[in-house]
């Protein structure tokens, strides 16, 4: 334990220059008499580490001493700094590690970019927009159980149904602000929304993990196939310019990406458009996305579909009861 605090404080002066017993003592979590005899153990040890006197006193090593304490290169700390999601760790339980890490990663940038400036131009937010923050009370003693390869007996609430669950935690994954379970359970391969477990044990025991099984490759192709089976059909809608602006901001990635478009448009710029769909209710929620400026040419219960929803709006505009 000492060590590793020695370790920390010599990082920590490398990293911020000067540092008062104070807040080091806070850093560490120990007593300022702690932190005295720490120092003077780093003295003994030919570290040129010297106190400054004064209101703002502190510690500081001497000027251009360094040490090569991680291995890294300035431009590998900068990478892996920019890698950093601190309110991720901080969910996980991890966030006094990520703090820790950070300090020894800016001892390894170069000077100029140790005032802050990596923090000062660059910030990731990882939530998609407009999604509330998730409960992750359990997130911690999941990613533990992870870690430890412990199996966790869990209720899990599903759009179906409420039912406990033995399962054998393989990995978590982040995705648009979300945190997913991939687990081992019943002989296959199975993922869960982290904020829909309810009351969770971690077992006291250890499973195998799966050989040859590959977190990012079962992830990418989970993702490919729910897109496939969420748009299994097709529909040809007739597009405005405006609407073909919109493409992009409008349509889910695997839609836009395997729209067929029209090479010739109409006298007023509208193109016909190919695009696989989802069911008939689903199909209509996206399209009129586009309000006026798209028209459903087929098939047709998704433009009988269409016809039905506006004229239940226009009855609704109209202060007339749809029925």
């Amino acid at each position: 334990m000492r060590a590793s605090r020695l370790l920390s404080i010599l990082t920590t002066l490398q990293a911020k220059g000067h540092v008062t017993a104070q807040a080091l003592a806070a850093e560490c979590e120990v007593s300022l008499r702690t932190i005295y005899r720490d120092v003077d153990a780093l003295s003994a040890a030919g570290i040129p580490v010297y106190s400054v006197q004064g209101s703002s006193g502190g510690y500081r090593l001497l000027e251009g001493y360094r040490v090569r304490l991680n291995g890294l290169s300035s431009t590998e700390a900068e990478a892996l700094f920019l890698a950093g999601l601190t309110r991720q760790a901080a969910d996980l339980g991890l966030g006094a590690v990520a703090a820790s890490a950070r300090t020894k990663l800016l001892a390894a940038l170069p000077e100029n970019m140790r005032s802050g400036a990596m923090r000062a131009r660059f910030h990731f937010d990882a939530p998609a927009w407009f999604a509330e923050a998730e409960a992750l009370d359990h997130l911690p003693a999941v990613a533990d159980a992870v870690w430890n390869q412990r199996p966790i007996r869990m209720r899990y609430q599903s759009r179906k149904a409420d039912r406990e669950r033995r399962v054998e935690p393989l990995g978590i994954v982040l995705k648009g602000g979300a945190w997913y379970l991939v687990v081992r359970a019943d002989n296959a391969f199975r993922t869960f929304r982290l904020s829909r477990v309810g009351k969770m044990e971690v077992l006291d025991e250890r499973f195998d993990y799966p050989e040859g099984f590959d977190l990012e490759a079962y992830w990418t192709e989970s993702i490919r196939r729910y897109e496939v089976d969420l748009h299994p059909n097709r529909a040809e809608i007739r597009l405005s310019p405006w609407a073909m602006g919109m493409m992009e901001e409008l349509l889910p990635p695997y839609v836009r990406t395997g729209a067929v478009v029209s090479e010739e448009a109409d006298a007023r710029g509208w193109r016909r458009v190919i695009l696989s769909v989802g069911s008939i209710a689903h199909a209509a929620m996206e399209i009129l996305r586009f309000g006026a400026d798209a028209e459903v040419i087929g098939p047709p219960e998704l433009r009988a579909k269409m016809a039905e929803i506006v004229g239940t709006l226009a009855q609704v505009y109209a202060g007339e009861d749809p029925g």
